[in-house]
């Protein structure tokens, strides 16, 4: 379970560098989302370990991965276009 956690946060951890770079203007600041990745990905594999029992190390790395994903699409701000409204509203 150790080596799981551990896993999972630097695959948190490295989420959110990715996530930082290729969506830096609609993050919040690099700690915050550093630490909702680490965070994120260690509650997902706590979950999926959980779920499964101890003996799927990759399926809980994985679990780990998709809701540290999840936790951090949830500090995306909108994109700055503006919506247009039609004629009839």
């Amino acid at each position: 379970m150790i080596w799981e956690s551990l896993g999972s946060v630097a695959l948190g951890l490295a989420l959110s560098w990715a996530a930082l770079r290729s969506l830096a203007g609609r993050l919040p600041s690099r700690r915050t989302v550093f630490a909702t990745g680490a965070l994120g990905a260690l509650f997902g594999a706590y979950l999926t370990h959980s779920v499964l029992g101890p003996g799927h190390a990759l399926a809980t790395l994985i679990g780990a991965v998709l809701i540290g994903a999840v936790t951090l699409s949830l500090l995306l701000r909108p994109g700055s276009r503006r919506l247009s409204r039609s004629a009839a509203a």
